[in-house]
């Protein structure tokens, strides 16, 4: 077995605390690398030589995107697309709404009662604004608030709660072994 190297790009900080935290420590058991790289901040042109880097290694990405205003998933795809050359279609997910959307889908009705939230029955809506006006007046930041959920964060609760997140698990995450803190 050769030496397997996946990259994760994502738009900004909070999607990398996400993915580094929920995410990558289940692909760890996949792959021998794997690198979460915020994009947002990066020339299109960058970020274009680097996917074609990643191809040239034979090395695994995927392109994690919010649907913000598109009007479809096929739509912001395209999108994508029209920006990198070196992009395929199937390598590129799509969050429903923001990224928000699913750090709030592993929240449980315990945990939100805990965090002193209203507990949610789908976040496929949620948006940054209606994230950030959840925010409880203990919590010093968004991302102190960020960082409680992740504490508490169940990726069996989030699958039921988000279709984006459940799509995105099935495809990429089922196929791992995962301990029982983690397990879908």
């Amino acid at each position: 077995m050769g030496y397997k190297r996946l990259f994760i790009w994502v738009e900004g900080e909070d999607d990398v605390r996400f993915f580094n935290k929920v995410i990558k420590p289940i692909l760890d058991k996949k792959y021998n690398l794997v690198e979460v790289i915020a994009y947002a901040r990066m020339a299109t042109k960058k970020i274009d030589g680097f996917l074609r880097s990643i191809k040239a290694m034979k090395a695994e990405y995927i392109y994690v995107t919010d649907i913000n205003d598109a009007p479809c998933i096929t739509a912001k795809k395209q999108q994508i697309q029209s920006q990198l050359k070196n992009i395929a279609k199937d390598k590129i997910i799509v969050v429903k709404k923001e990224i928000e959307s699913w750090y709030l889908a592993g929240v449980g009705d315990v945990e939100s009662e805990k965090l002193k939230i209203r507990s949610f029955r789908n976040t496929d809506s949620i948006s940054k604004e209606c994230f950030d006006n959840l925010i409880p007046k203990g919590f010093d930041s968004k991302i102190d608030f960020m960082l409680e959920i992740l504490k508490c964060f169940s990726i069996k609760i989030a699958r039921q709660k988000n279709k984006s997140f459940r799509y995105f698990t099935n495809n990429y995450i089922c196929c791992c072994k995962v301990n029982s803190d983690r397990s879908i």
